[in-house]
């Protein structure tokens, strides 16, 4: 009797410390920190010193599934010459607005090609705030840490920081658990085909 409660004992450990490791290994072995082309700083833009909103570069089109990475044409509005003394805005000017190549930037909440989400629906018709979505982005002076997938490519702040998606902070997760809460969480009807095309 005694050898089978040991038994039990030794698996139930092995299973904890198992857990355990997995839960907190795992995620080390999934993700890869890739560091974005230039460091972008969202505050120095829509902060006081110069006051834009997201839109001014994130241009929401009725016609296309998400809002887009600004284009350099529109960094080329304002800095066709660097403006301030950074190394990457200089970089920026000289690498890509001048050559006429785009920003090769890592996209946080892109999602797979059959979703489809409308930013127009969501920001001007439910008047939801970017950060809803987005988090504090807009008021991060470097762009944080890209966590990619080794498997899919995707970023980790689709998942938030915790694999278990316990405790997340607004704007930390795009899945659609997020996107279905959210409409719960304002009596909002919605069916697959809304989002999956």
């Amino acid at each position: 009797m005694v050898k089978r409660h040991r038994g039990a004992l030794t698996f139930f450990a092995g299973l904890a410390v198992s857990l355990t490791l997995g839960w907190s290994l795992f995620p080390k072995a999934l993700y890869r920190q890739v560091e974005q082309p230039l460091r972008f700083s969202h505050r120095v833009h829509t902060g006081e010193a110069v006051g834009m909103a997201c839109d001014a570069c994130h241009r929401i089109d009725a016609g296309r599934r998400f809002v887009t990475i600004p284009p350099t044409s529109t960094c080329a509005e304002c800095h066709a010459q660097p403006v301030g003394d950074s190394p990457d805005e200089r970089t920026m000017v000289t690498d890509y607005i001048r050559k006429g190549r785009e920003i090769p930037w890592l996209v946080y909440s892109r999602q797979p090609d059959h979703v489809s989400f409308s930013h127009p629906l969501h920001v001007k018709l439910a008047n939801l705030p970017c950060e809803r979505c987005h988090g504090a982005l807009g008021r991060t002076d470097a762009p944080p840490p890209y966590e990619e997938n080794r498997l899919t490519g995707y970023s980790r702040r689709i998942w938030g920081r915790s694999i278990a998606r316990v405790g997340l902070e607004p704007g930390e997760g795009n899945k659609m658990d997020d996107c279905s809460n959210c409409h719960r969480e304002r009596g909002v009807a919605e069916s697959c085909i809304d989002c999956h095309k």
